[in-house]
């Protein structure tokens, strides 16, 4: 005779079948054996497996069966399981008509259903429904008790009501510790972090100690809110009490940790898992791995990968996408591609994620082709792509201004049965717009709402900024007044952008009356609204009106930033008030706490440089860089050419020396600025230093890397420099009368077309270089009377007597061009001498 089959026999098989559905099946088979029946204890079992698996439909059918079957008033707890089943997967509502149909079926909910649908409430943020489920139970009469107290608690501080949580904590019959630590993380996720550290001290001065689960909740709390120091500072306190954390605990920090970008406590405190006696899991190495991708390190990423592996551990998709799209964000493309390889020979199959990130480094990397190639490849592979990989591949296409093949895809998306979203149209409208066809986006509008796609507030957005852009403002406008009709409301970007366009063509009282319109329809100006506003009173010289704005601003709780102060420093100086201007940057630290940076002091400088003023200027510049300010290129220039005009050649030649130091590479006009200044000062060793620092620094004409040998190339550098810079108009001669023959000089301007000479015996006569200072062209006096105009290079600037060129002039070229010298050395007896 064989053994029974028992109730606990059949619980015990559904608890270990894996398919819900096969559980099922041999639940229902057992019932034609004689003498079987099924107790509650295996209608719960087989309640619990179906929800936890989502087989809802047949969950509820085994439901209406237990009704049929036992006693209604025993079957609390299988509500409570299918509720929690419920929760879990996020059915609110179902967990809610479970609840309330416990009445309807003749069962009276304990304090066990009201706490189980109290905490899926508050879970799900349905704080309102959980505070009528608890005054239900007051009306019912029943009593709380601790889990209670905790779901409340919990309530409070999602909230962020901590101080009313507190005063239910002190309240409460028995605290617990899992109740305390609640609190605590309520006070830290509200900001309150002293009053948090006070409530955990008092916590373990009561030998309320959280064993490692309750404390990694708090320790979790921390980390999301970004504060991982002070929960290894928690740390620190409980593991004197006899705590010790579990791998959880670590992987919960290191993640924290990896957020911060602190990328090598990350890694030392994966090596504290091992010293711990602890073993890393595939989660431990997938948060570092993943902490350095999204920190651009992915060759160290790749090496834990090996590590990884090399421990026993077998990545998984997650590891694998990881490192595949740190590569392709990096721009590494090839390394991704070889990732992909090797992963998909071990078994890996590429999904969504994996070809989105190929497709986006592929665009990004100016490769669109074999983007498309890889998405074509996906589709033969089996993959079905989502709205999100054509969308990867529409963004990619539209950033490199390929919008016919985005609208395309477009069309073969709807074939595909993958209908365009809005935002699909988003980026194509965005594309078009970038690309000046805002007529067309503004069509493909239409065509999106024939689709069934609503646009929504980036649409519009885009295509105004798509008109302010093209300085269409009216347009704009009539964009605003659309959007109003069509129920969307404009946001602070919308009136931002429109009036950027406006203040970007000067219309200063378009822009007054945007800025009306905006407070009026109830839209809070921003800082970038109100800096705005401030350039555009400035553009209009309304410098007086900007600062009683910047008054009202700070008078709404907008404290002005370094674009606001730097924006009227700016309007200082145009209007000439330089005093004004240097007084507000005086006060930006001490009235507004606002730091200078280089572009508020390169305003200033720049300043006192167009009024000579270099005093003040040198002033500025070293409290600039006794500041932390770096002077920066534009800052260089300024000084140079202040020092330049002022014919203080030795220290604009010492600013453009530190310059170059400094790694910044001055402006063609900078080094002929301090070149011609040398010359007048015959400094001409200095001079012909500049112009072989210019050649060390790269600084040269096309020619010269056309030379392929290193020895002609140092020695035509220099010269070809000097006739560049003689060409371009850089070295410069004030209007002097030099005897030149006519020869030399179409020999010189050899490949000047519009030299012409009347007389061919030009070569025996004297021929005047005069500059006409009404206009750019240059003369030929040929005699007396005819003046024929040709394109000719200015020279170097001089202060010196029309018939003589001075020596310096004459050293520097002979040094650098021989021949150039040539074309210069027919002048009287005792001009010059070598």
């Amino acid at each position: 005779m064989g053994r029974a089959l028992l109730p606990k026999h059949v619980a015990a098989v559904v608890k270990a079948q894996k398919d819900p559905l096969k559980a099922l099946e041999m639940f229902n088979s057992v019932k034609n054996q004689d003498g079987f029946k099924h107790t509650l204890f295996t209608y719960k079992c087989l309640v619990q497996k179906l929800g936890l698996h989502g087989e809802f439909e047949e969950m509820e059918k085994v439901l209406s069966e237990i009704r049929e079957n036992v006693d209604n008033t025993l079957l609390e707890g299988v509500y409570v399981e299918a509720m929690r089943n419920y929760g879990r997967k996020g059915k609110v509502q179902e967990a809610v008509d479970v609840f309330e149909r416990m009445d309807l079926y003749n069962c009276e909910p304990s304090i066990h259903s009201y706490n189980a649908i109290m905490n899926i409430l508050v879970e799900y943020g349905y704080f309102n429904q959980a505070h009528k489920v608890y005054m239900r139970m007051g009306v019912n009469r029943v009593e709380s008790d601790v889990y209670t107290y905790t779901i409340r608690i919990k309530s409070f501080c999602r909230t962020r009501r901590p101080h009313a949580a507190l005063r239910l904590l002190r309240n409460m019959p028995y605290p617990n510790v899992v109740t305390h630590c609640t609190v605590v993380a309520g006070f830290y996720d509200s900001d309150h972090e002293a009053q948090a550290r006070e409530l955990f001290d008092e916590m373990l001065a009561q030998c309320l100690c959280p064993d490692v689960t309750t404390f990694n909740k708090l320790v979790h709390t921390l980390c999301k809110k970004g504060l991982v120091l002070e929960s290894e500072k928690l740390l620190n306190k409980v593991l004197k009490r006899g705590v010790s954390p579990n791998l959880f605990t670590f992987n919960i920090l290191i993640q924290g940790i990896c957020r911060e970008g602190a990328l090598a406590r990350a890694v030392w405190l994966l090596d504290s898992v091992l010293r711990e006696g602890l073993s890393p899991d595939v989660v431990t190495y997938n948060t570092v791995i993943c902490g350095l991708c999204r920190n651009s390190r992915v060759v160290e990423a790749e090496e834990y990968l090996h590590k990884m592996v090399n421990d026993g551990f077998e990545p998984d998709c997650f590891t694998y996408n990881s490192i595949i799209d740190g590569y392709c964000k990096k721009g590494m493309v090839q390394d991704a591609n070889r990732i992909l390889k090797d992963a998909v020979f071990k078994g890996f199959k590429p999904d969504e994620y994996t070809y989105c990130s190929l497709i986006n480094g592929l665009c990004q990397d100016g490769d669109p082709d074999h983007a498309m190639a890889i998405f074509k490849d996906g589709l033969g592979k089996g993959l079905r792509p989502s709205i999100i990989v054509y969308n990867t591949l529409i963004k990619g296409l539209c950033q490199q201004g390929l919008i016919l093949p985005a609208l395309q895809l477009m069309n073969e998306m709807e074939e595909n049965g993958c209908h365009p979203n809005i935002w699909t149209y988003n980026l194509v409208i965005n594309g078009l717009c970038k690309m000046g066809c805002v007529s067309d986006a503004n069509h493909l509008i239409d065509d999106a709402i024939a689709k069934g796609c609503l646009p929504d507030i980036f649409t519009y957005n885009t295509l105004i900024d798509g008109y302010c852009r093209q300085l269409k403002l009216d347009n704009a406008i009539e964009i605003v007044n659309k959007m109003w009709s069509q129920g969307v409301t404009p946001n602070v970007i919308t009136y931002n952008t429109l009036l950027n366009g406006l203040c970007k063509a000067a219309k200063s009282e378009e822009v007054t009356e945007i800025f009306k319109e905006m407070v009026e329809k109830g839209c809070a100006p921003n800082i970038i609204t109100y800096n705005i506003i401030l350039e555009s009173l400035c553009k209009a010289k309304k410098v007086n009106e900007a600062v009683d704005l910047l008054g009202k601003m700070e008078n709404k709780g907008l404290k002005p930033d370094v674009v606001s102060l730097g924006t009227l420093i700016t309007g200082f100086c145009k209007i000439g008030d330089v005093d004004g201007a240097y007084q507000l940057f005086r006060r930006m630290e001490k009235q507004y706490d606002v730091c200078h940076t280089t572009a508020t002091y390169n305003i200033i400088i720049s300043a006192f440089s167009e009024q000579l003023n270099m005093n003040m200027a040198v002033r500025l510049f070293s409290k600039m860089k006794k500041n932390g300010c770096d002077p920066d290129n534009y800052t260089y220039r300024v000084m140079i050419d202040g020092f330049c005009k002022m014919g203080n050649v030795t220290h604009g030649y010492n600013f453009l020396l530190e310059n170059i130091e400094k790694g910044f590479i001055p402006s063609l006009t900078t080094f002929g600025r301090v070149l011609n200044c040398l010359c007048v000062e015959h400094k001409v060793h200095e001079a012909v230093a500049i112009i072989h620092l210019m050649v060390q620094k790269g600084i040269v004409p096309e020619t010269v890397n056309t030379i392929f040998e290193a020895d002609k190339k140092v020695v035509a550098a220099p010269k070809i420099v000097v006739e560049n810079l003689l060409k371009g108009g850089i070295l410069l001669i004030m209007p002097m009368k030099y005897y030149m023959t006519v020869l030399e000089i179409k020999r010189y301007l050899r490949k000047d077309s519009q030299c012409e000479f009347s007389s061919s015996s030009a070569v025996d006569k004297i021929i005047y270089l005069e500059r006409d200072d009404s206009c750019s062209s240059a003369w030929f006096s040929h005699g007396a009377s005819s003046r024929i105009p040709i394109r000719m290079v200015n020279f170097m600037v001089f202060e010196h007597e029309p018939s003589r060129i001075p020596c310096s002039f004459l050293h520097l070229v002979y040094n650098l061009s021989p021949r150039l010298h040539t074309i210069l050395r027919n002048f009287g007896p005792g001009t010059f001498s070598i």
